[in-house]
């Protein structure tokens, strides 16, 4: 069976995951010295988001260049170290390949604006003439304002996210050629696959038409949009399957992929074009048992049309970390165990973000001189961006930044985390770290989790519950009372860490048992 099916990969955000030099950013060394604490967790592979040279407007997403270490993060030897041991300890490697746009530094977009109007150079990008003083559209940037910037000689350049980030012309037969360029240089170094940011917005609609709206990033995974999921863009997952295809090992591509419904999600994932795509749609599923069962019906059964299984996530670098998601607190934090535990027994492949294991919430008070995420900076403050789940990692000791590095750390950790480290969750017998790790043995030991198909229980209204042959049953209780199950079955694992079994589900809290007879 092909590993992507049903692979547990852990998202590691660079610059906070682990600090090895010293300058209170994470890096590929820090990542390195780390990895014991991922072979500890059980995960199948890790995702590196972007270390390549950058000036960091947008925390790496602006690229500069695509075949290099940004020396904030170490070098190209250090990212060979950091390949060659994950490796050793049968733990794949995917890069981040940002192919949407670069950064406006890229030797690419100098070159274009150099060249000047009707130039090969400048034909790599999206720039066109305006309307006068106006820009060419009313397409709005995804971190607010509008998607366009006038250059010096007065034609306009696109930029879906910040003026940084000019948008690259993914119908000219040139970029599609330098990006194989690049995609080669990564595989022959070892790399296993990669997760492809912004999978759905490299094609735009030939004649830039306007939308008509405000506020169009409403839409995002919810409507049609002429610089989003267009169907051209298949073609370029067509190709690239091919050269992935083309290397041994199961090299695979990742989509980040927002579509208008699930059908057209679904596309990504056929035969012949990516190996997954991220199912947003559970993670932005409201604490219901009915739209938790909803997402997971329309999502397994689209993906199964196509012969793919589902990528579930519950968290990622770009939204608000589940604990706080769902609740926040005690209450929050006891949704986030149910809501992982339950992803966990869904057929398919499962992505962990960095600190999920740990249980941590999202950091609400940051100060404003410390954010970095330019959606903070282009709303004026008015949205406080992503950094709050960017937080550095805590790993050990009593005061912050506790062990994310021999110095401080690029943001402030709060000292409340100490009793959340993964020193002090490591033994602890109830702690999330040690559910994630239990949690993760029994998924890889038992023939019923990871690929193939569910069973959908009777249950009572509140409750998601669903059987996986031989012999495994999951249930989860949305609600605010417990309620009995009968008949039932052997305690497995509760994501409340308590290790009896009555028969009586608390809320928010799911389990998993060794039967349950219809």
């Amino acid at each position: 069976m092909s590993w992507w099916r049903d692979a547990v990969v852990y998202q590691i955000y660079v610059r906070s995951f682990a600090d090895g030099d010293g300058d209170g950013v994470g890096d590929l060394a820090g990542a390195r010295e780390r990895l014991p604490h991922l072979v500890e967790l059980g995960v199948d592979a890790i995702w590196l988001t972007p270390f390549y040279p950058s000036p960091m407007a947008d925390g790496g997403y602006d690229v500069a260049d695509y075949c290099g270490v940004d020396p904030l993060f170490g070098d190209l030897d250090d990212f060979d170290a950091l390949l060659a041991e994950a490796h050793d300890a049968s733990i794949r490697v995917l890069a981040d390949i940002v192919p949407n746009h670069t950064s406006d530094q890229h030797a690419w977009f100098t070159e274009a604006v150099a060249a000047g109007p009707g130039s090969a150079e400048r034909d790599r990008y999206l720039i066109r003439d305006g309307r006068g003083d106006e820009p060419p559209n009313d397409w709005e940037s995804i971190f607010g304002g509008p998607a366009w910037t006038r250059l010096p000689d007065g034609q306009w350049y696109l930029h879906l996210f910040a003026p940084e980030q000019p948008d690259l012309n993914w119908r000219n037969p040139q970029v599609r050629a330098d990006f194989r360029k690049v995609l080669k240089f990564w595989l022959d170094r070892g790399v296993d696959g990669f997760r492809i940011d912004v999978a759905h917005g490299m094609i735009k609609h030939p004649d830039l038409p306007d939308t008509g709206r405000s506020e169009q990033i409403s839409l995002l995974g919810r409507g049609e949009l002429p610089y989003f999921d267009q169907d051209e863009v298949h073609e370029i997952y067509r190709d690239w399957r091919v050269l992935l295809d083309s290397y041994s090992g199961g090299r695979i591509g990742v989509a980040e992929a927002w579509a208008s419904t699930q059908e057209r999600l679904a596309r990504y994932v056929r035969p012949d074009e990516l190996h997954q795509a991220f199912n947003f749609a559970l993670l932005e599923a409201p604490w219901s048992a009915e739209e938790f069962r909803k997402v997971v019906a329309e999502s397994l059964a689209t993906t199964a049309q196509v012969g793919a299984t589902t990528t579930w996530v519950l968290g990622n670098h770009d939204v608000r970390r589940p604990v706080t998601r769902y609740g926040d607190g005690e209450l929050g934090l006891a949704r986030a165990r149910a809501a992982a535990l339950l992803s966990f027994a869904l057929p398919g492949s499962v992505y962990v973000y960095q600190g999920e294991e740990l249980g941590l919430p999202e950091v609400l008070d940051l100060p404003g001189e410390v954010r970095q995420d330019p959606i903070w900076t282009r709303s004026g403050g008015a949205d406080v961006g992503r950094d709050g789940c960017r937080v550095p990692l805590p790993w050990s000791g009593d005061e912050p930044p506790f062990g994310f590095g021999p110095a401080g750390s690029w943001l402030p950790v709060p000292g409340e985390w100490a009793s959340s480290t993964a020193e002090a969750q490591r033994d602890e017998p109830g702690s999330v770290l040690s559910l994630y790790r239990s949690a993760l043995a029994l998924r890889r030991a038992l023939a019923g989790l990871g690929d193939g198909d569910l069973t959908w229980l009777e249950a009572p209204e509140q409750v998601v519950a669903f059987t996986r042959e031989p012999g495994f049953t999951c249930a989860t209780n949305f609600g605010e009372t417990a309620v009995a199950l009968e008949p039932t079955g052997a305690l497995l694992l509760r994501s409340d860490g308590v290790e009896s079994w009555t028969g009586e589900l608390p809320p928010n809290t799911t389990v998993w048992l060794q039967y349950w007879e219809k």
